[in-house]
């Protein structure tokens, strides 16, 4: 694993191991990353399920303002701390480990960009997105990454879906703040 491109381009990342683990492929984090490029710049991003930090790095390596990474597994944190710190953004960063449903339970900080990326067959997604969309700025935008054939539903209150992207094995779904008649 690497940042592919900004101030922290070509660093090198370590993952955790363990079943439910599974980073992030580098083509699917560059498509992930043209779908938000322009919206990037100062914005406020959550990585849920962070394991590595992978994603939220690479938004702050891209001009995000901050982020907050949150994984229940301390291993996993304890590897995105390492990344964290190596790829030079431990001022930009806060790290929780917590519950993802527990975090947006009790998070009081509003988001412009989400990323969900939870162990794949666990229902996770459809759990934490109803609590995720409170805690979304006007310009919010969330990205599941989930296993090919998973159907999520069009909307979860403001936050609607407005494309599926398929990548082999994996499927990343896009919802925006607004309204289902807004919807591609």
């Amino acid at each position: 694993m690497r940042v592919i491109t900004g101030s922290a381009r070509g660093r090198r990342l370590t993952a955790p191991t363990g079943l439910d683990v599974r980073p992030t492929a580098d083509k699917v984090k560059e498509a992930v990353f043209s779908v938000v490029q322009f919206d990037l710049a100062g914005s406020a991003v959550l990585d849920l399920f962070a394991g590595s930090g992978q994603l939220g790095i690479e938004a702050l390596s891209r001009g995000a303002n901050s982020c907050v990474f949150v994984d229940s597994s301390r291993v996993s944190v304890e590897t995105a701390k390492e990344n964290i710190a190596a790829a030079g953004f431990r001022n930009e960063a806060t790290v929780m480990t917590s519950d993802a449903e527990q975090y947006l339970r009790m998070c009081r900080q509003a988001f412009d960009i989400a990323f969900i990326d939870p162990p794949y067959r666990k229902g996770l997604i459809e759990k934490v997105m109803p609590l995720l969309e409170g805690h979304m700025s006007d310009r919010g935008i969330a990205l599941c990454e989930h296993e090919k054939g998973l159907t999520l539903p069009e909307s979860f209150g403001r936050l609607v879906k407005r494309k599926t992207y398929r990548y082999g094995k994996t499927e990343v779904t896009l919802y925006k703040i607004g309204n289902e008649e807004e919807a591609e």
